[in-house]
């Protein structure tokens, strides 16, 4: 049974990871916007008022200070229908399909490993009699399955990062990476194999957010839809426990996904002081900077994407377990 829930789990999980793909890369690229234009304190110069400068003073000031030019303005927010335009005039509709190998390989590594040990824990921890779990132990089951299994996939989900976030950078600068293979093959030449772990500890806490509302959430809302006579057990309780997980799902991982998004894709360079010192200081920054709902930048395709995801992940998943039952 054990085995057969990591099977179970994957396939769901790489189907409904490569459907809904495109959504994740506008959401990613949404998370980044504003990024290049956080303020450096070294670079700030503190200039006196206006009326204070005479002629005097002003022969006297140094030129730099007077003359200190002015940090160009952002650029104008972009919802996601406007970004996934601009992704496809500017690079083409193939763009949206950017990092597919490595959704396909996260999938596999992180999706399969969370899913089947969830389904494990699942297994062992459900009340014999009642043939009911708690929903403690739900979520307790939930949050040990996702960080174990973002442990195991984080190398593909900083290719996957970085080859979403690809196109958005300036020719000179882009990693054109040929696949998620090249991707971590030259991320282990280049920044040492450490580097495969960035953000791990992010994608961790993220994971086992996900995991324990995501799953926690659908076999909770399914137990009461089915008990309470709303539904029966077949596809229109699993639509409606799928939406709720989802939007659960989206609404507390959030915060932490945009953090992992940038501390991933930072480029770090030789003899340089990397952008962020880590969480903490990536989030104190990019609220300092585009102030609080900055953490919450990229929900709507966020939610957009949670919810097929997660409808097409659980719908899938009930499907090959009934083709799977016999086994």
């Amino acid at each position: 049974m054990g085995v057969k829930g990591f099977v179970e789990g994957g396939i769901a999980s790489i189907i409904a990871g490569v459907s809904t793909h495109p959504l994740d890369l506008i959401k990613v690229r949404m998370q980044l916007q504003g990024e290049s234009h956080v303020p450096n304190p070294a670079t700030i110069q503190t200039l006196r008022p206006a009326f204070a400068f005479n002629a005097s003073s002003a022969t006297a000031a140094a030129p730099s200070t007077i003359h200190a030019p002015l940090p160009p303005p952002p650029p104008p927010r972009m919802g996601p229908i406007a970004v996934g335009v601009k992704i496809v005039q500017t690079e083409g509709v193939a763009a949206l399909f950017s990092g597919i190998s490595a959704t396909v390989l996260r999938q596999t590594l992180y999706s399969t490993t969370r899913m089947g040990l969830y389904d494990v824990l699942k297994q062992k921890w459900t009340d014999p009699d009642s043939g009911k779990m708690p929903l403690v132990r739900k979520i307790a089951a939930g949050l040990i399955a996702g960080g174990i299994g973002a442990a195991v996939g984080n190398p593909a989900d900083v290719a996957m990062v970085r080859m979403q976030a690809d196109g958005r950078l300036p020719a000179a600068q882009r990693r054109n990476y040929k696949s998620v293979v090249d991707a971590i093959m030259r991320m282990s030449k280049q920044e040492g194999v450490t580097s495969l772990w960035r953000g791990s500890s992010l994608t961790v806490n993220r994971a086992m957010i996900v995991t324990a509302s995501q799953l926690a959430t659908y076999d909770q809302v399914k137990e009461m839809i089915i008990g309470n006579g709303v539904m029966r057990d077949g596809l229109g309780t699993h639509v409606t426990a799928s939406f709720a997980a989802g939007f659960v799902a989206a609404v507390a991982s959030n915060p932490v996904d945009v953090i992992k998004t940038r501390v991933m894709n930072m480029k770090v360079e030789a003899a340089e002081a990397p952008p962020y010192n880590g969480a903490m200081d990536c989030a104190l920054k990019t609220v300092r900077a585009e102030g609080p709902m900055a953490l919450y930048k990229g929900f709507i395709p966020t939610i957009s994407r949670q919810g097929p995801f997660t409808v097409v992940l659980f719908v899938t998943l009930e499907q090959v377990r009934k083709l799977f039952k016999d086994f």
